[in-house]
């Protein structure tokens, strides 16, 4: 599948906010970001009002950049959304916090997305005990995410998890550390996503 190859510090400045696409580097004083926090491009210091269809649309790519995934598979999302009962709008963040690839991130076991996406296709880890080297698969409550025997002397792997804690763990992924698995306790609710996204403009984007 394609992905995006470019630089990846000039999509947090497009959105005005920072994504955590490049691990330990984003929490540094390193960070493009914190040193030019305004649009890459030659008009990018210009302030622009946007229309209403612009907010909608800068909202919807801060959140495919944030997960990693393209227009195609993100409007699926949508509409699998769109068919559960509940609110769209948080049911479609559950689901993008639910893949297997976010998970290996938001345990510690890698410091970036793209790093865990790396790794879930290179078969380092098991769920439930079963080899699974799709970064899309999406996680149950119940469900034990953990790094396979060969794995666990893996660098990126041990060091990503030393700093795990300073970046956080989410109340619904319950890590064992010691043993290199993560337990997913129950489904995300909306309240642990703390990115500032706006969902509800998502919907209002797709239902026009």
């Amino acid at each position: 599948m394609a992905r995006y190859t470019g630089a990846n510090c000039k999509l947090c400045r497009r959105e005005n906010m920072k994504l955590f696409l490049k691990g330990e580097r984003c929490y540094k004083d390193k960070c493009a970001f914190e040193r030019k926090e305004y649009a890459p491009g030659q008009h990018g210091k210009m302030h622009k009002k946007l229309s209403d269809y612009g907010v909608q649309l800068r909202e919807k790519q801060k959140a495919k950049r944030i997960y990693g995934v393209l227009e195609s598979q993100f409007r699926r999302y949508f509409e699998k959304a769109s068919s559960v009962e509940g609110i769209t709008g948080e049911i479609l963040l559950q689901f993008l916090e639910r893949r297997l690839d976010n998970v290996v991130y938001r345990a510690g076991f890698a410091s970036s997305r793209k790093e865990a996406r790396q790794m879930v296709k290179h078969e380092h880890f098991t769920v439930n005990g079963k080899k699974v080297s799709i970064p899309s698969f999406l996680v149950k409550s119940g469900m034990v995410v953990e790094v396979k025997e060969k794995s666990r002397n893996h660098a990126r792997i041990i060091e990503s998890l030393d700093t795990a804690v300073g970046r956080g763990i989410p109340e619904w992924i319950t890590l064992d550390k010691q043993n290199f698995k993560a337990e997913i306790n129950r489904l995300p609710e909306r309240t642990d996503i703390a990115y500032d996204i706006q969902e509800s403009l998502i919907v209002e984007l797709y239902s026009k």
